[in-house]
């Protein structure tokens, strides 16, 4: 239907969209009262010139409820038998079809006046973003931050992939810590070869001895201090 009326933008064009609408409209509400083929066209032609008269001739609800009392009267039933191949309606046929007029076209009249005659803006439906890509680095990118792209199109096409040589690095950096333990490991453990659990017991006998020496050196020291100031205390109490 829309190849048919030629119309190209039902997607940004409402005009174009409610045209459709009214003429697909129509047609299917023919097909249900089972209008034969030339019923069919005459309906369609009918439809076509009322939106005619309103777009072109600028016809008045009024004007086109006449127009159409003219037109259905000849295209309508007739009692006489002149001119029968004109009249392709009967009465229940026609009637239907002006009940059917007066709940699509003459009911949104002042609407299909106002699509025709009034101007209206053009409405942005789209937005057109560029996005600037980043440069390649030697080093990965940092993470995408929650206001920026999303993480799927960040690890699809940002985030580098680990080359050879950085895994062979990486590698490297993880082994030589471990490496290092293990020397030092070693290193710790062949000092303490050649000494017994007695030479041990030995050497903290005497590192406990010296702490204790000097501990109580120092004791000493301040007692004696304190005795040489009570001492002096008491003399001069003698002599008061």
């Amino acid at each position: 239907m829309r190849v048919f009326l030629n119309f190209k933008d039902l997607q940004t064009c409402l005009r174009d969209a409610i045209l459709l609408d009214y003429y697909v409209s129509g047609f299917f509400w023919a097909k249900n009262m089972n209008f034969s083929i030339d019923q069919h066209s005459k309906f369609m032609t009918l439809l076509d010139m009322l939106l005619h008269n309103l777009q072109t001739l600028h016809m008045s609800l009024e004007d086109s409820i006449k127009w159409l009392g003219e037109v259905m009267a000849e295209i309508g039933p007739n009692h006489s038998q002149k001119n029968e191949e004109l009249h392709i309606f009967d009465v229940r046929e026609a009637n239907a079809i002006i009940d059917y007029l007066k709940i699509s076209l003459f009911q949104h009249y002042r609407l299909y006046e106002f699509m025709f005659y009034s101007t209206r803006e053009e409405i942005v439906i789209g937005t057109e973003q560029t996005i600037e890509a980043v440069k390649p680095a030697d080093h990965p990118f940092p993470a995408p931050l929650e206001e920026g792209i999303s993480l799927d199109i960040y690890s699809a096409f940002l985030e580098r992939m680990p080359t050879p040589e950085t895994e062979g690095k990486v590698l490297d950096q993880e082994q030589s810590p471990q490496e290092s333990q293990s020397e030092t490991e070693g290193a710790e453990v062949d000092s303490l070869v050649g000494f017994t659990i007695d030479d041990v017991k030995s050497a903290l006998a005497r590192v406990t001895d010296e702490v204790l020496l000097n501990i109580q050196k120092e004791i000493n020291e301040k007692l004696q201090v304190q005795e040489e100031a009570f001492n002096a205390r008491i003399e001069k109490l003698k002599k008061a």
